[in-house]
């Protein structure tokens, strides 16, 4: 188990580093990002008598200004102060059949103005203030890799790396702890810290004792980060071994091709009308925040939670409602805290995984949790360097030995002819 633990922990040591470091920083991702681009996310009021543009204004504003654009998800509401960001994707050029090149996919409006206040691609290679956190979230989930057509090698590399680290766990608590006969006079020496006596001891107490106190949440974070990644081909298939799921709208439809793409039969408004009229026979009383359109599955789905709770700043998230594109007929839900056991697992991941299960306590520890795995990973290279190094060392001096003697031997046998 040694040695398992040895090759997984260097199999998985530089993306983990990765991982723990940008995992820290990405817990306030929208908080930086706002920080650090203020031309992006600020538009203050030209006047006190200037009035905002409702959003769906803003949204129709851009798609009649750019005819090689569609909006694909934009929130209701637009904060004071705030520019409205929306997400939008290339429309199919009819000349060529294929989407238009635009260089982005996000796009902020001035509330006021309509005017296009700022552009970026996001998750771009790039360490600009502009990219610097969609950046920093696509490295932390797919280091970057480039994908081969629909097959997202970045995201399902990360998740088989976290199904090792999820099995890394466990031998990880059975080479820690001791043994069941030694269990009352050691088990403080594994939990334990040598600080004043630095050097090696230091570094294997850190990574000792650092990855026990924290193993309920690295655990936490490898399962969720499985899921995270390979959702649809591992998590989903073994959650259904033991519990009913509720189906996924997503898999019940299947995508088309961009070139079969079409223009939806009702306007978002019309969604919107729709969907507020099955919320308001639900009995749900937060309004509709958000709205997005897919023309892969010829859906349009609307976010229902409380104006600036867009990020969904604690529990299981905000419910939505899924409706045909064509027809407006309503296809299915996606309530937080419903559902089976399965669906509950299933739900409980993200939030998890962010910390947002908890508010803002749980985003903190995140936080830390993550510098924790980034020091575990950097421990655990010393540690092996630190043994590598000694066996090395012990095998030159066995060959010296091996060497004197050999030569004494020979001696010997020369004095004796």
């Amino acid at each position: 188990m040694t040695r398992l633990h040895r090759w997984a922990g260097l199999f998985m040591a530089a993306f983990l580093f990765v991982a723990g470091l940008t995992g820290a920083v990405i817990s306030w991702d929208h908080e930086l990002d706002e920080w650090l681009n203020p031309q992006l996310f600020d538009a203050p009021a030209p006047s006190p008598e200037a009035h905002k543009r409702s959003a769906l204004e803003l949204v129709e504003g851009l798609e009649a200004a750019d005819p090689r654009l569609r909006v694909a998800f934009a929130p209701l509401e637009v904060e004071d102060g705030h520019a409205l960001g929306v997400s939008v994707v290339p429309r199919v050029d009819p000349a060529t059949g294929k989407p238009h090149a635009l260089g982005f996919n996000q796009v902020t409006l001035n509330p006021y103005t309509g005017e296009v206040q700022g552009t970026r691609l996001w998750g771009a290679i790039s360490l600009s203030r502009e990219n610097l956190m969609p950046f920093l979230y696509k490295l932390h989930y797919s280091m970057h890799i480039p994908s081969v057509g629909a097959l997202e090698l970045g995201t399902w590399f990360m998740g088989m790396v976290s199904m090792v680290w999820v099995l890394d766990c466990f031998l990880a608590l059975c080479i820690s702890l001791p043994g069941r006969r030694a269990w009352r006079k050691s088990w403080r020496k594994s939990f334990s810290f040598r600080w004043r006596q630095g050097g090696h001891k230091r570094t294997f107490d850190l990574h000792r004792a650092g990855g026990l106190w924290a193993w309920a949440l690295l655990l936490t974070v490898a399962i969720t980060s499985v899921s995270m990644n390979l959702r649809r081909e591992v998590v989903r298939p073994l959650v259904e071994r033991v519990s009913t799921l509720t189906p996924d709208i997503f898999a019940l439809r299947a995508p088309v091709p961009v070139a079969r793409f079409v223009e939806p039969g009702i306007r978002r408004d019309e969604a919107l009308t729709l969907a507020r009229q099955e919320a308001a026979r639900r009995g749900w009383t937060a309004p509709a925040g958000a709205v997005f359109y897919s023309a892969p599955y010829k859906l349009y789905g609307v976010n229902f939670f409380e104006p600036g709770d867009d990020h969904a700043s604690w529990g299981l998230g905000h419910p939505w409602l899924y409706l045909d594109a064509q027809t407006g007929a309503y296809l299915g839900d996606r309530v937080p805290g419903t559902g089976t056991a399965g669906d509950l697992f299933l739900q409980a991941q993200l939030p998890l995984h962010t910390g947002r299960i908890a508010g803002t306590a749980g985003r903190v520890t995140m936080s830390v949790l993550g510098l924790g795995v980034a020091m575990l990973s950097v421990t655990g290279v010393m540690i092996w360097a630190r043994k590598r190094r000694a066996a090395l060392r012990g095998k030159a001096c066995r060959a010296a030995l091996t060497g004197i003697e050999h030569g004494a031997a020979k001696r010997r046998h020369a004095g004796a002819a």
